[in-house]
């Protein structure tokens, strides 16, 4: 589970103040894939994270019994320099993984061959993404944070990530932004949306697609 305590988040830019997280109290149960809806800048990435620990809250807590991801798919702490092995081997130490195990895995799902084992600055941005997709994949958490996943690469490619992605989620629950509906609809079984610094939790997934189309139209209008 995790738990959002009175959580506020405020940003002051160019003399404005936007707060995107006001008083926030939201319990998000175990077990469940949870679409994070809500419109562009009203706070999704924000709030990931924070719940990631990457961002610090203005004031507020956020509490939970279990262990969370990165976002998904995040390069930027692979360091230019190393390969892509070498990066991977140095994560799989951080999250005390097994190394080869993990090399192992990149490796067999990013598909780059030798490129594998030459400096991610030699990458291309769709090749970062493959072993970043595949670092996260690699390492067993309770909750995984999903941030606008897009996989790069041919349908078989796509296909392979979506298979290797509902396997963990068998096992383990799932914060995710996406402004796919169809993929909120696959991977998701409730949801909550972030509007005006306030967030509304859903059990049903529908209910909250729902709350979330309406909010759409009236901003469109």
């Amino acid at each position: 589970m995790i738990r959002l305590l009175d959580l506020t988040k405020t940003f002051h830019l160019n003399g404005q103040r936007k707060t995107v997280a006001d008083r926030l109290t939201v319990d998000f149960p175990t077990g469940q894939a949870i679409a994070l809806l809500g419109r562009n800048g009203a706070g999704k990435t924000s709030l990931l994270r924070m719940i990631a620990g990457s961002l610090e809250p203005t004031s507020g807590q956020i509490l939970s019994d279990g262990t969370i991801s990165w976002p998904i798919g995040f390069a930027g702490a692979f360091h230019p320099d190393l390969t892509g092995a070498q990066n991977a081997r140095f994560i799989a130490r951080i999250y005390g993984v097994d190394t080869e195990a993990m090399i192992e895995f990149v490796q067999d799902f990013a598909e780059l061959g030798g490129q594998f084992h030459q400096p991610m600055r030699s990458y291309s941005s769709g090749m970062r993404s493959r072993v970043a997709f595949g670092v996260s994949m690699a390492v067993p958490f309770d909750t995984y944070l999903i941030d606008e996943v897009t996989s790069v690469g041919d349908a078989n490619f796509k296909d392979k990530s979506a298979r290797v992605l509902h396997a963990r989620l068998e096992h383990s629950s799932a914060l995710m932004v996406s402004h796919s509906i169809g993929m909120i609809r696959e991977i998701c079984t409730a949801g909550a949306v972030l509007e005006n610094g306030q967030l509304s939790y859903y059990p049903d997934l529908e209910e909250a697609i729902a709350h979330h189309l309406r909010n759409m139209q009236v901003a469109a209008a």
